[in-house]
């Protein structure tokens, strides 16, 4: 042996079945690791603390009632001389009129909300009509 070198030292090579074992262990540990941070970490996130909250279930008889809410909506609007235009949409949910869609004047549009207040089963309206110009 040369003068100032350092002996060798001899490790044991691992048995396959400790190879496996690690192999298994770390495989293992990495996807419970990564669900636990995962499902912690939208805490933190001020993106997804701005979601809008869900809406509540409807039941049978809701739909069916907000069915035949929207059909007296459209019949109205059919039928009223003030407002003529096949150019909105309506949609109703737990009571409350969605209308979208588009109209030419104004008068259309508030006169479509206006309507739609009035009717049998219709909590609120939330008029989301475009004026086109």
């Amino acid at each position: 042996m040369k003068a100032g070198a350092v002996p060798f030292r001899h490790h044991a090579i691992p048995s396959h079945r400790t190879l496996i074992l690690a192999a298994l262990v770390c495989l293992g540990v990495w996807p419970f690791t990564i669900g636990l941070t995962g499902c912690a970490s939208h805490r933190y996130n001020p993106v997804m603390d701005q979601r809008a909250p869900e809406a509540p279930r409807q039941s049978t008889e809701q739909r069916i009632e907000d069915k035949r809410t929207a059909e007296r909506v459209r019949e109205a609007l059919a039928a009223s001389l003030k407002y003529r235009y096949d150019g909105v949409q309506v949609a109703v949910s737990n009571g409350v009129v969605q209308l979208s869609g588009s109209v030419n004047t104004k008068v259309q549009r508030n006169s479509a909300g206006e309507i739609a207040t009035q009717l049998e089963g219709v909590r609120s309206v939330e008029n989301n009509i475009a004026v086109k110009d």
